[in-house]
Order: C-alpha cells, then sequence, then structure tokens
C-alpha cells in the first residue's frame, strides 16, 4: 500500500537571532507560499502537519486553507540547530559544519544537534504518521536540514549537496511502499518570469 509525503521547505523568512521558534515569513515568502498552495491544489491530500515553528506553518497555511484542513503541529519536526542558539558564528564556519553533519552523523558543534539527533525525534514522527495515514496522502512543513536528514535517513545519498540544493520555498513528493521510500520527485517551480 503507497503512501505519499509531500514535503515543504518553507518560503523566505528573515533571519533574527534568537527568534529561531517565532520569525515568520516576509512578504515575498507569503506570496511562495500562496504558490505552494497553487503547485499542491490538485493533489489529493487528506491531512496537513507542520513543524511547530511560525515560518514552517506560514508555508503551509494557504494550502490547509484551500483543502479545509486543520494544521498538525509536531515540536519533533523543528529545524535541526547544528550549534547552541544562544551563540554567533559566522556563514561560512555555519555551513561548513552542517556539511561534516552530513558525513559524520555524530557531529554537531557546542549545544547543537547532530544529523543522528535529529532523526532520532523525527522519523519516529515520521512512522506514526506513515501507519496513521496508510495509503493516503500528508503534507508536511518542514526545515531544510531536518528534511534533508529524514531524507538520508531512507536513503544515505541526500546529504550535504542535496541541502546546498533545495531552494526556499522547496516541494519533494515521497512514495513509501509501507515504511519503505520508494521514490522522490520535486515539485517546486519558480513562477514564470513576466515579461
Amino acid at each position: 500500500m503507497e503512501t505519499t509525503i509531500y514535503l515543504v521547505r518553507h518560503a523566505e523568512s528573515p533571519f533574527v537571532f534568537g527568534e529561531e521558534r517565532t520569525r515568520g515569513l516576509s512578504e515575498e515568502g507569503m506570496a511562495a507560499a500562496q504558490r505552494v498552495a497553487e503547485i499542491l491544489a490538485g493533489e489529493e491530500i487528506h491531512a496537513i502537519v507542520s513543524s511547530s515553528y511560525v515560518r514552517a506553518i506560514q508555508t503551509v497555511q494557504f494550502l490547509a486553507g484551500k483543502k479545509g484542513l486543520k494544521i498538525e503541529e509536531y515540536d519533533e519536526l523543528r529545524e535541526r540547530a547544528i550549534k547552541g542558539l544562544d551563540y554567533k558564528i559566522s556563514e561560512k564556519e555555519l555551513v561548513q559544519a552542517i556539511e561534516q553533519s552530513f558525513t559524520d552523523h555524530e557531529f554537531a558543534l557546542e549545544g547543537g544537534e547532530s544529523t543522528g539527533q535529529a532523526q532520532q525525534r523525527a522519523i519516529p514522527v515520521i512512522n506514526v504518521l506513515l501507519q496513521k495515514y496508510r495509503g493516503r496522502s500528508l503534507a508536511i512543513g518542514t526545515h531544510g536540514n531536518i528534511m534533508t536528514a529524514i531524507l538520508s535517513y531512507y536513503d544515505k545519498s541526500y546529504g550535504f549537496d542535496f541541502w546546498k540544493s533545495t531552494s526556499k520555498p522547496d516541494i519533494y513528493k515521497l512514495i513509501f511502499h509501507e515504511d519503505r521510500l520508494q521514490s522522490v520527485e520535486r515539485m517546486w517551480s519558480e513562477p514564470e518570469e513576466l515579461h
């Protein structure tokens, strides 16, 4: 029996130090979230799930409205922080740490969470959702790092290069047979440029 999960990476959200949980989408991000709803409008979706972070919820809110569904929030699907949230490092150091974390699944900076630890909290929720919605379809509002960690759990080829290639927002259609990932298809496309 096939189950479909649409992983929806959140749209553009201006970074604000100390507001990891509460920062929302930019104006551009909100417009992109509406496009997410348009792209998935023709798909049969029985449930909408999200990380508990505001930017992920806002990215799937228009889809939820279009489908007449409530958003189920799971804190276990929150973004993976490679470093503690209370100290700053450069963008270059952050990206290097993320790269290392996808080759060494036990690596994290001080106060951060490794890929392995992120999988240990997120995959049990994915398993529950695969059971709950077996044979049906659901969308999950998510984040770049945790999305890559989830995909990497099922297929080791998903790692830093995949993470780096994703956009904000982004949409991936996952087909599961029972609990095994069968296929991944990217569904996000930028709107046509107006001339």
